[in-house]
């Protein structure tokens, strides 16, 4: 999901870095001091989760969990994996520091996107399947974000964009499993965790 350095065109750079500060900035403003220990653990999770590569083939995946922090986020995901991001392009190389911007972008779009599309039914569906459909979603949209942003870049990227997608269907699924047992017993054992954000 780490796109490096020099790889991205310019305007793909610059639209995603101003979609990630108006990200950011919705996301501070919608976080609540309440949320902020719940959001700091889910940062640490995603940090986690992404240093743990399996190669396949050139490349390699990795679980991020964006669509459980969707969930219970919602438009405060961005800042949440930016700081991810950060730490991960300092501390260990992983993405860079000028593609920031397309890496939040692609993991924490498709998580608001899939919080908005699935809070509403919460409480209507059973919890392993609205956990399954957050984790399945959110990692799909990403592969496909990531393709998109290297289609864009140019002609010579269209061989890896297709191998991103098909490389992260099977994490996909994996993530909608680990995400819908994660989510039923976030439910049973700490269901003060949905509660709204103070606005």
């Amino acid at each position: 999901m780490h796109i490096v350095d020099g790889v991205l065109s310019l305007p793909v750079l610059a639209v995603n870095a101003s979609i990630a500060v108006v990200g950011c900035y919705l996301g501070l403003k919608q976080l609540s001091d309440s949320k902020i220990p719940q959001a700091a653990v889910l940062a640490s999770c995603f940090f986690v989760a992404s240093l743990i590569h399996v190669p396949i083939g050139p490349s390699s995946v990795h679980l991020i969990f964006n669509g459980l922090i969707g969930l219970l986020l919602g438009r405060s995901t961005f800042p949440i994996v930016l700081i991810g991001l950060i730490l991960q392009a300092v501390f260990f190389g992983f993405g860079g520091i000028i593609v920031l911007g397309v890496n939040a972008v692609n993991i924490a779009l498709p998580a608001v996107l899939v919080g908005v599309v699935l809070k509403p039914y919460m409480n209507k569906w059973s919890p392993k399947v609205v956990g399954f459909l957050s984790g399945f979603s959110a990692v799909f949209l990403t592969s496909l974000l990531v393709a998109i942003s290297l289609t864009l870049s140019g002609d010579v990227f269209i061989n890896s964009a297709s191998l991103v997608i098909a490389a992260h269907l099977p994490l996909a699924l994996v993530e909608g499993f680990i995400c819908a047992y994660l989510f039923s017993l976030l439910i049973k054992l700490r269901p003060e965790a949905l509660a709204p954000q103070a606005q």
